[in-house]
């Protein structure tokens, strides 16, 4: 039945060996509600402060309404990553703050689920995500930035071609704290 319930869902965006990447819908969020909640201990520290009604369904829709609004007006987009083996829900990646003219440049973030953390599936979800924005959306240069302290993430970077650049101080507001962040990079020309 794995194979009905993927042909029900939105054709993937991007497909690599272990994982699918697609826009979020209203479908995911029972999936998505109940990954967060297991995940929050791992992901706040890394992550703005959850609104208190972050895990509810209005929550989720008014995620969702800004994830179609990103889309409609050109500024990024939003995917799901997905196991190709079972379609569960594994983490997510979004395109933000996407420059055109001269710049066509844009902002990755990314979580990922606790129980997936540490096995490579982001690795390939930010490869094929980075390659999707130079090959389809024509950006020129993708940015991510990370913690200081976040040595996993500025591995992930590595791993996928990313350069460090410099630190940005006070860029984010983290976990209720404006926070400086280490700046990586990749261009198509990497």
């Amino acid at each position: 039945m794995i194979f009905g319930r993927f042909l029900s869902q939105p054709a993937p965006a991007m497909t690599t060996e272990r994982v699918y990447l697609r826009q979020p819908e209203a479908s995911d969020f029972e999936a998505w509600a109940a990954l967060r909640a297991i995940s929050r201990q791992h992901l706040q520290p890394w992550e703005p402060s959850w609104a208190e009604d972050a895990l509810s369904r209005e929550g989720f829709r008014r995620r969702l309404a800004w994830f179609d609004r990103l889309r409609r007006f050109d500024q990024g987009n939003a995917f799901f990553i997905f196991d190709r083996r079972n379609d569960t829900l594994l983490g997510g990646i979004t395109l933000s703050n996407l420059r055109r003219g001269a710049s066509q440049c844009g902002e990755l973030g990314y979580w990922m689920g606790r129980p997936h953390a540490g096995q490579g599936y982001m690795t390939e979800a930010l490869q094929a995500c980075t390659a999707w924005c130079f090959s389809e959306l024509g950006l020129h240069r993708v940015e991510a930035a990370t913690l200081p302290e976040n040595q996993p993430s500025q591995r992930l970077l590595l791993r996928a071609g990313y350069k460090p650049e410099g630190v940005l101080r006070g860029y984010l507001k983290i976990n209720g704290a404006w926070r400086d962040h280490r700046l990586y990079a990749r261009l198509l020309s990497d």
